[in-house]
């Protein structure tokens, strides 16, 4: 039998914690401008293609003059980080403090430290103006169906929603089809928020476009799911 025994605090106790967070990251959010959430996998080898991917879209998000906005850890987040660091821009890590992910990745301008999944989360939806999903398992899918989900319902301004790697997701998405969509579950529309391809030139079209269209509505501050 397993000693791992799980200890929970009373939420009483958790929330000032999770104020906390929010807070700090809220006033860090603010010097920032513009930011791109990228969620991956940690467990994605330096050596995998959708490291390399990764990182050359971080670089790319960079040069255009904005914020990458990832999870901090190894893996895709951290080649997401390190294209973005090593271009120059400015490069955002969310931190979770985890048992067995130990160390953070070096290519953050800004770092944030979490304890607490609820309040890292909402700060991915704070101040991205489009979201990147490359490989990843059960936390990038949370992220993923959480802003599909936010968008879907208009609780974060409409943005774009970009999944990069097509075979990796077309089961994924066949699913949602034959499941959710034949049986009414969501809409025609729906499917529309999310974008799949290979190519990191279709991704910056998409997020440079809708970027000069939001820019003529004024500033775009950071701002909770609503």
């Amino acid at each position: 039998m397993s000693n791992n025994k799980v200890v929970r605090m009373p939420a009483t106790q958790q929330i000032p914690g999770i104020m906390s967070e929010m807070q700090k990251a809220a006033e860090t959010l603010k010097e920032i401008g513009w930011g791109v959430s990228v969620f991956g996998s940690a467990r994605i080898k330096p050596d995998s293609p959708y490291y390399a991917l990764s990182e050359a879209i971080g670089a790319r998000l960079a040069r255009a003059g904005l914020t990458v906005i990832a999870g901090g850890g190894p893996g895709i987040m951290e080649a997401a980080n390190k294209g973005a660091f090593e271009a120059g821009g400015k490069s955002v890590g969310l931190n979770i403090n985890l048992p067995h992910e130990t160390t953070n990745n070096k290519y953050q301008t800004h770092s944030l430290s979490f304890d607490y999944f609820y309040s890292r989360k909402a700060t991915f939806f704070m101040h991205s103006a489009a979201y990147v999903a490359l490989p990843g398992g059960f936390g990038t899918l949370d992220e993923l169906f959480e802003v599909m989900t936010l968008v879907q319902t208009r609780k974060v301004p409409p943005a774009p929603i970009i999944l990069i790697g097509s075979s990796f997701w077309a089961g994924l998405i066949d699913w949602v089809r034959a499941n959710l969509l034949a049986n009414k579950l969501i809409g025609p529309k729906d499917l529309q928020l999310i974008t799949v391809t290979d190519d990191p030139d279709v991704l910056m079209r998409h997020i440079e476009a809708f970027c000069a269209d939001f820019a003529e509505q004024g500033d775009y501050a950071p701002a909770l799911p609503e």
